[in-house]
């Protein structure tokens, strides 16, 4: 993808977001050490969609049957092969807060699976780019990740991918510009 310029639809205020989206946007804010998060604030403009998609989102991260550590190693994979900075740029603080170091956040983003990677660990991301390139996932993985994780993480792995692959295409044509650090 190439790089985002403006947003094609900026970043809603307390007029445009309404109240709730505004104050749950500066407490997220708050928290990951950034101004409100513009995915919020500009999804927030569409608030019946936004609070679906935000329920969704949180049972998948930090609601999901996976560790923060693996949520976040499938999300920054995906951010690295759909080239989302917005989603790179949230996903490197939050990645490292669950303890991903700088070494393996640089080969989840240059596309390795090897290096300190449990064997659980590297079959996400094969999963992950697998199922990014061909839109589905073969029967050998498919076992492979059964000998691993039980079915609803089966499932939870394939929603994950699709759910941060689908988010990454709306910010990157909505144009959504990665947070500023506070």
């Amino acid at each position: 993808m190439s790089e985002p310029t403006a947003p094609r639809i900026a970043p809603g205020g307390w007029r445009e977001v309404g109240p709730l989206v505004a104050l749950f946007a500066r407490i997220a804010g708050r928290v990951q050490g950034t101004e409100p998060p513009a995915v919020f604030l500009t999804l927030g403009r569409h608030r019946r969609l936004f609070w679906g998609w935000l329920h969704f989102a949180g049972r998948l991260m930090p609601g999901g049957r996976l560790s923060r550590r693996e949520s976040e190693l499938v999300i920054v994979r995906v951010a690295a092969r759909r080239g989302s900075s917005y989603e790179l740029t949230q996903h490197r603080r939050l990645a490292r807060r669950a303890g991903l170091t700088r070494a393996e956040l640089a080969a989840i983003e240059a596309g390795d699976a090897e290096g300190t990677f449990s064997p659980r660990e590297r079959l996400l991301l094969r999963a992950t780019d697998e199922l990014l390139a061909d839109q589905d996932l073969s029967d050998g993985l498919w076992a492979e990740l059964g000998e691993q994780f039980e079915d609803r993480e089966r499932i939870e792995i394939l929603m994950l991918i699709g759910h941060y692959a689908m988010l990454a295409t709306a910010l990157h044509a909505l144009r959504v510009q990665p947070d500023r650090p506070r």
